[in-house]
């Protein structure tokens, strides 16, 4: 297997390369990422030099280059995780998220394409997507793999889109592609924009902590090194076409989340003040928040035999403490 992973540098690649690397499967492991601000070739020190590593500086939105990378390499699979994934940051400026997501999924399926040329026997495409594309949940239910799609940010809009033209390229082209859609991730390397590393270092700066609107929209939060056995399963096992939804089997309110990780910090590290929870400040809720996700995950455990290793109680504190013990790490992504 020559492996290429997308987005390697990331929150979620560099985890899954670290889960990965080691597999007797693998002959060449490329990690393709461009580095934008939230990408840290410091979070692979670890791999770096291992045998099988190669890293690639390049942007999918460059058709020729991707091409290049997939032709040089003779990638026979591929993990696609690079992608604009802030909401935020898509509501401010969709541009990126509609250029990166969907032109860059475009260049590397194309590129794919190209250099399989039809042979396509012991090869295989792995789309990584978000559950954010079916849109809101009301009090009840959960998003299967046949949920509608109907997504309300830009930057889930550009997910849908791009999970539309992987589907497309299996069906038109038959292309081996397998899709799949997951809950929030939090855990080790996660760029401290997202609410869990936000939380966290807000309440160690001493700093407010902000809570949207009245802080009872609820994710269903998954542990990324669950995430990345996920991920691996299907790759090895998914069947082809097919979309599997990943979710970890915990629902949270996101002001119940920040009042567990003001007191886990208290208890770890008692912050001067008193308690952490008074720094919490509710804001203006963001445009097009969606109130409620929940993943049925039952698919991919009955096909595939694949369920969360993490309760998120024990998940938020491995994660707490990982963010206590690597300041450094955090001083420098935020410097850059």
């Amino acid at each position: 297997m020559n492996l290429l992973i997308t987005g390697g540098a990331g929150f979620i690649g560099s985890n899954l390369i670290h889960h990965v690397i080691d597999d007797a499967r693998i002959t060449k492991l490329v990690n393709l990422d461009c580095l934008t601000y939230a990408g840290r070739l410091e979070n692979l020190e670890k791999v770096s030099r291992h045998p099988k590593y190669v890293f690639e500086k390049v942007d999918l939105r460059d058709k020729a280059a991707t091409l290049r990378i997939v032709e040089k390499h003779a990638i026979t699979h591929v993990m696609h995780l690079a992608a604009e994934s802030h909401v935020d940051r898509s509501i401010t400026g969709p541009g990126d998220f509609i250029t990166t997501n969907i032109v860059g999924t475009f260049n590397l399926l194309e590129a794919c394409r190209g250099f399989w040329n039809g042979k396509f026997d012991g090869k295989k495409f792995h789309h990584v997507s978000t559950d954010e594309v079916y849109g809101s949940l009301g009090a009840t239910g959960f998003f299967t793999e046949t949920t509608p799609y109907a997504p309300n940010s830009p930057y889930s809009s550009s997910k849908a889109s791009s999970d539309f033209l992987v589907r497309a390229y299996h069906h038109t082209y038959g292309l081996p592609t397998v899709i799949t859609n997951c809950s929030n991730n939090y855990g080790p390397f996660q760029f401290p924009e997202k609410l869990i590393p936000v939380v966290i270092q807000s309440v160690l700066a001493r700093k407010k902590v902000p809570v949207y609107g009245d802080g009872m929209n609820v994710r269903d939060w998954l542990y990324v090194r669950d995430h990345a056995e996920a991920l691996w399963t299907v790759l090895q096992k998914g069947r082809l076409g097919e979309t599997y939804n990943i979710g970890g089997h915990n629902e949270w309110a996101n002001l119940h989340i920040v009042q567990l990780i003001c007191d886990t910090i208290d208890e770890f590290a008692p912050q001067p003040g008193g308690h952490s929870r008074q720094l919490i400040t509710f804001v203006t809720d963001r445009p097009g928040h969606d109130r409620r996700y929940a993943i049925d995950a039952a698919k991919i455990q009955r096909e595939l035999g694949w369920m969360p290793a993490h309760k998120f109680e024990d998940g938020i504190r491995e994660t707490i403490r990982w963010y206590l013990d690597n300041q450094e790490w955090v001083k420098s992504v935020l410097k850059k």
